[in-house]
């Protein structure tokens, strides 16, 4: 690589670290559709069903909807991209996916399938009102105000006391505040708790063992932070999410080669994701790998070939292959 070459890539991976923090922020939104319909293992819709949808390139972009009496939801205002999807009803257990939208072609119907669950008394929500409670939890934390959000899952929490899930949003609340200690008894409890869990134990389990990572990735403890997320993707190996995120912990504290690997895991697990390949070509863009970089933003617009992050790969494209 010449001098100008590589000057030029060093301008460019700080331009990139500016447009994470500030166009990142704005997308998502856009003129997409997603609907569909919730119903039962035997077909029933499920009326008062939730669902929700957050941007995977800005959690704090999150878009809501309620099952009508046909069991049929309708989410607009989408931008392009990938989105997480969450569906809740009392007394089932919750169903969650990744799904890409695209904003010039009709995007698919989405129906989803919810189980009973086989927990004792008929479901761990016992106040579906109180689900505000975990909504404004939620925000205060995406808000960065975490005490304020410890308190509003607590309030959810004494409404719902076998919904013990939502002790990990409150244990990564003590995480963010520098509680190491704190969080890692809470972590602890729902590892523990995990245990006797047919339905979500696995899932839960992985999420706290992640957020020991995470723990130790703050402290500098990077050895330690491996074996957490190597038992965390061990529990929940199918979850394409997680290995992502472990991607995205490894990758903002400048440990390339972990977070590949975490990427490359995350894009194995569900191949037409496109954020995988998006990552991996920050990645590589970074470790000066140019040609790799290129093959890995262009399999991501393949994928997604529209929309802010498609236009922006492909100015990275047009800059490193001159």
């Amino acid at each position: 690589m010449s001098h100008k070459k590589g000057a030029f890539t060093l301008a460019l991976i700080a331009a990139l670290a500016l447009v994470s923090g500030s166009a990142f922020a704005q997308a998502g939104r856009g003129v997409g559709r997603l609907g569909g319909v919730v119903v039962d293992m035997d077909e029933k819709p499920l009326e008062g069903a939730k669902v929700k949808v957050v941007f995977s390139a800005n959690e704090k972009l999150v878009l809501e909807a309620v099952a009508n009496k046909k069991g049929e939801w309708s989410i607009i205002g989408l931008g392009t991209g990938s989105w997480n999807m969450t569906a809740t009803f009392p007394g089932y257990d919750p169903v969650s996916q990744p799904l890409t939208v695209s904003q010039l072609s009709v995007n698919p119907k989405v129906t989803i399938k919810m189980k009973k669950t086989d927990k004792p008394g008929g479901g761990i929500i016992a106040d579906e009102t109180a689900f505000v409670f975990l909504e404004q939890g939620n925000q205060l934390f995406r808000d960065l105000k975490y005490d304020e959000a410890i308190v509003q899952y607590q309030l959810f929490l004494e409404k719902n006391p076998l919904a013990y899930q939502v002790q990990v949003s409150i244990a990564d609340c003590y995480r963010e505040k520098g509680d190491f200690d704190k969080a890692h008894e809470i972590y602890d409890k729902i590892i523990l708790q995990a245990k006797t869990d047919v339905n979500l134990g696995k899932d839960m389990a992985a999420k706290a063992l992640a957020g020991k990572g995470s723990i130790s990735v703050k402290q500098g403890k990077f050895e330690e932070a491996q074996d957490y997320f190597k038992q965390s993707i061990e529990s929940s190996p199918k979850d394409e999410v997680l290995a992502y995120n472990v991607g995205e912990i490894n990758f903002s504290n400048q440990r390339h080669d972990e977070a590949l690997k975490f990427f490359e895991m995350a894009s194995q697990i569900k191949p037409d994701w496109p954020d995988p390949y998006l990552k991996m070509g920050y990645v590589y863009l970074n470790k000066a790998d140019n040609a790799a970089a290129i093959a890995k933003f262009e399999k991501f617009l393949t994928l997604e070939p529209e929309g802010e992050r498609a236009a922006l790969a492909r100015n990275i494209l047009n800059a490193i292959k001159k």
